[in-house]
């Protein structure tokens, strides 16, 4: 595949790797919504089939350009995109990023097969990391240390609103797997 300089992963994942249970997200923590789209706003996301079905309304990201990997191009069909937000369906990834390679920034935003498939080529890691273990039958890959470097952590206590204590941990890569 291609080497970009661009795409970075955006992943909420528990302490046990989960990242979603039944195509949902595998709790509500409106403090990592809100990180997430102060993360993305603006950018182009790259998602799989089934991460775009679990967005809320079956809808595209506002104020995004999304790429959605499927052979199902019947996705396409959305009437009355909001705003500065467009929507694109690619047969694979490589054919998404290649779509994507002037794009200012690529998030790889899910599910479990599409980061499986990016972790080498991505530079940059923006996790969540969300202090408890769920139930789940999707799992983020492991983010194996010799290759990323933490670069930035900002740990918070639950609250009100986010029920579980969490952090926002940039990782980046210190080698380059070709």
């Amino acid at each position: 595949m291609k080497l970009f300089n661009n795409i970075s992963i955006v992943a909420a994942i528990a302490d046990n790797n989960a990242i979603g249970y039944e195509n949902r997200l595998l709790c509500y923590l409106p403090a990592d919504l809100k990180h997430f789209k102060a993360l993305t706003s603006g950018h182009t996301v790259v998602m799989g089939r089934k991460t775009f079905e679990s967005l809320p309304n079956g809808r595209p990201l506002p104020n995004r350009k999304n790429i959605v990997v499927s052979s199902a191009t019947n996705i396409l069909k959305i009437n009355n995109l909001p705003e500065n937000t467009s929507l694109f369906v690619k047969k694979n990834i490589a054919e998404a990023l290649e779509f994507a390679k002037n794009d200012e920034k690529i998030f790889i935003i899910g599910g479990e097969s599409i980061y499986r498939a990016t972790m080498d080529i991505a530079d940059i890691l923006y996790i969540t990391k969300i202090d408890a273990e769920f139930t789940a039958d999707k799992f983020f890959p492991e983010i194996n240390l010799d290759i990323w470097q933490e670069k930035e952590r900002f740990d918070f206590e639950k609250d009100k609103s986010n029920h579980y204590n969490f952090s926002f941990i940039t990782y980046e890569k210190k080698i380059r797997i070709i």
